[in-house]
């Protein structure tokens, strides 16, 4: 992790005594979307990318992508000299597919969700020999994304809670293990939209469900089936999953855009909606919120704010 910390950006752990009052405990919110491509997926890309050998650099890197997970391979493998190849999905936010090629990456979009890109990339994968960085379903990719806990615990030893947005597990899988690994009591809970909760839907039953559509606007949260991996570490170490709605993450948007003049995606803003919603069920005096990136597709603004309007704003 030492290798790393030269890499990656010490975020900013943020408090707001504006959010403190509303839900009636310390917030500190974990700037990820201040990381390095936007979003913290660069943590895991690059200490994937660095537990790999000359060799397997040279092969190139594959993975498919809802944007983010893009950008941090794309701007890794740039670093470490390596070739990289993106599927991803074709309604993914122009801003996600553009930024991924200005860091060097051949994108290839293909597919109307994250599974049906990953397939394709799977076939390409086989015909090429590149080395597959998957998004969240591997050990180290959760490893590099831990370290955004222990970050987060040297800056404010207090936290007694961390919020976490899942998609398909890697960054509340890392989180929770690293957490607990400094503080068994530390209270994990992740957060899924109501509109893509098949990790929630697994998680509270003994069975993997899958979700056969996924309809949300937090696009990097958008995972039709839950990590193989990632499942058995979420239901060991995780203490609660709940959801939230398109609306409620809108008007968590909108809150950190006017109260903490902070652009945040729908992914980066499912923990805050969950601090706002589920803010009476979370027993916390200093609560932890993952903001997990900022890479929003300013197209979206006036349907977010139209959004955030249906929902009594919690501003």
């Amino acid at each position: 992790m030492k290798r790393l910390s030269s890499i990656v950006h010490q975020t900013p752990l943020l408090t707001s005594e504006t959010t403190n009052k509303l839900v009636g405990k310390n917030v500190y919110f974990k700037m990820e979307n201040q990381q390095k491509t936007g979003a913290f997926k660069f943590r895991g890309a690059s200490f994937k990318l660095m537990q790999l050998s000359e060799e397997e650099l040279s092969r190139g890197v594959i993975t498919a992508s809802a944007g983010n997970h893009a950008q941090g391979v794309a701007h890794a493998a740039a670093k470490l000299g390596a070739r990289a190849t993106i599927f991803m999905a074709e309604k993914t936010p122009l801003a996600k597919v553009n930024a991924t090629r200005n860091y060097g990456a051949e994108v290839v979009l293909t597919g109307e969700s994250f599974q049906e890109a990953y397939e394709a990339s799977l076939k390409r994968q086989l015909q090429t020999g590149a080395v597959y960085i998957h998004p969240f379903d591997d050990f180290d990719i959760m490893a590099g994304q831990g370290s955004m806990a222990m970050e987060m615990l040297r800056q404010e030893d207090r936290m007694d809670t961390i919020l976490v947005p899942i998609g398909g597990g890697g960054l509340i899988s890392g989180i929770a293990v690293a957490a607990k690994h400094v503080n068994r009591n530390i209270k994990v809970i992740g957060v899924q939209a109501e509109g893509a909760s098949a990790m929630y839907d697994s998680y509270h039953s003994s069975r993997v469900k899958n979700t056969k559509t996924v309809a949300t606007i937090a696009e990097g949260i958008a995972v039709k089936q839950p990590g193989k991996k990632t499942l058995p570490i979420i239901r060991e170490y995780v203490d609660n999953i709940v959801t939230v709605t398109d609306e409620e993450i809108a008007s968590a948007i909108v809150y950190m855009l006017e109260r903490n003049k902070t652009l945040i995606e729908g992914a980066g803003a499912a923990a805050i909606a969950a601090l706002f919603t589920h803010s009476n069920q979370i027993k916390s005096r200093h609560c932890g919120v993952v903001v997990s990136g900022g890479n929003m597709d300013i197209g979206m603004m006036s349907k977010i704010q139209r959004m955030a309007e249906r929902l009594h704003h919690p501003a």
